[in-house]
């Protein structure tokens, strides 16, 4: 996929997302997401982080968290979901969704799956499981290697995952099954609500 394909599919993700976050009711901005600790506000303020954070704010930011990425996006998250109001993550999203921010050393491609998979932690948690494009997904999971799935320490050992609207597996093992943007998720360490896998092993990667 050429970035300009990528970038469209970013810009369509982001303005998907904020339609959604735009029609939510007070009560489901502080229903959690599967984004552990987080609640659909922090979730939105995390997407719309890399659009409000200057470098400067960035690098010191950096320092109070001594290195630690995961800390910073944290507290950023946690201080800019009391801070602006819904309507302000709203528009900070949707008035963004041409920006050309990327992930250091991920590329464009990496800016599509954090928001692919930032909207999925909050719509799946909502209970919406309308199906997401599968020419995104491919772009998303096409870039997937070992090194980026164990970013976020989930344990794959012995299962292998098989899409079952895509033509896509990863590992090697007993077979966990599922739709690809809900194999998205477990690859990073999300566990989803029940019903969403297949297979035996299911449960390992199943809340509750």
């Amino acid at each position: 996929m050429s970035d300009s394909e990528v970038r469209a599919a970013t810009a369509q993700q982001r303005a998907e997302t904020a339609e959604f976050l735009a029609g939510l009711d007070a009560a489901s901005w502080d229903e959690p997401t599967l984004c552990e600790g987080w609640r659909v506000r922090e979730v939105a303020a995390h997407l719309s982080m890399p659009y409000r954070t200057s470098l400067p704010r960035f690098v010191l930011g950096m320092i109070a968290a001594r290195g630690n990425f995961d800390r910073l996006a944290d507290r950023v998250a946690r201080d800019d979901a009391a801070r602006l109001s819904t309507t302000e993550l709203v528009a900070a999203i949707g008035d963004n969704t041409e920006h050309p921010w990327k992930p250091p050393g991920a590329g464009f491609a990496g800016a599509l799956s954090h928001d692919v998979i930032h909207g999925l932690d909050i719509t799946v948690a909502l209970g919406h499981t309308d199906p997401l494009p599968l020419d995104r997904m491919r772009m998303v999971l096409d870039p997937l290697n070992p090194r980026s799935v164990k970013y976020f320490s989930v344990d794959l050992d012995g299962i292998a995952l098989q899409a079952t609207d895509l033509d896509f597996r990863y590992g090697e093992g007993e077979m966990v099954s599922g739709r690809a943007q809900d194999l998205l998720l477990v690859l990073c360490g999300r566990k989803l609500p029940p019903g969403y896998l297949e297979g035996e092993s299911a449960a390992r990667f199943t809340s509750g």
